[in-house]
């Protein structure tokens, strides 16, 4: 009896059932307190269809980052003041590298942004506002494909925020055949 016991401790052990798997991550959002509510529903749904966003999963991931940005600017004014400078500057530091807000913004701003101003830094916004797709569902589609790169790295996260000095360095991968221009014959070559 002893020995099946045992067996059983070494078999959950392996599975990774207690000892904290990897599988088992945190979410990264929090979903809406009451789950029925017409103009939020409308909302959400507005904001899938303009960022080709695949579900409402992903807003709520903006939205929580953005929730968590704006609770850590306002728990840096309950901190003494040398550590609420520092917290500030670090917050507003970080925002500005992501293009969230300017370079001249004051702590302020950070209080008063969206999560349209999450969305649009997205990777799969960009890809469509720099016109390398035609709509944000075939930018979405082009970067889990594979075919855009950023610095010469893949990224196939379309959700994956792009820092500001990054934005300029957006296109296709040199092996994907759509960053060949199209070669079009007329009816007389052929």
């Amino acid at each position: 009896m002893e020995l099946c016991e045992e067996r059983k401790d070494n078999h959950q052990v392996e599975k990774g059932e207690n000892m904290g798997d990897p599988r088992r991550l945190k979410k990264k959002f929090r979903k809406p307190k009451h789950p029925f509510q017409k103009e939020r529903i409308l909302e959400e749904l507005e904001f899938l269809g303009k960022y080709g966003l695949r579900n409402k999963r992903e807003y709520w991931k903006a939205r929580t980052i953005l929730a968590d940005w704006r609770n850590l600017a306002r728990q840096s004014r309950r901190l003494t003041r040398e550590k609420a400078i520092e917290v500030q500057q670090d917050l507003i530091r970080k925002l500005n590298k992501l293009g969230i807000i300017g370079a001249e913004a004051e702590f302020e701003d950070v209080l008063l942004l969206t999560v349209e101003d999450v969305l649009k830094r997205r990777l799969q916004t960009l890809v469509f506002e720099k016109g390398l797709a035609s709509t944000p569902h075939q930018a979405r589609q082009y970067i889990v494909h594979g075919h855009i790169q950023i610095l010469g790295k893949k990224i196939n996260a379309p959700s994956y925020l792009v820092k500001l000095k990054e934005e300029d360095f957006i296109d296709f991968t040199p092996n994907s055949p759509l960053s060949k221009p199209k070669e079009t014959t007329t009816k007389s070559e052929a």
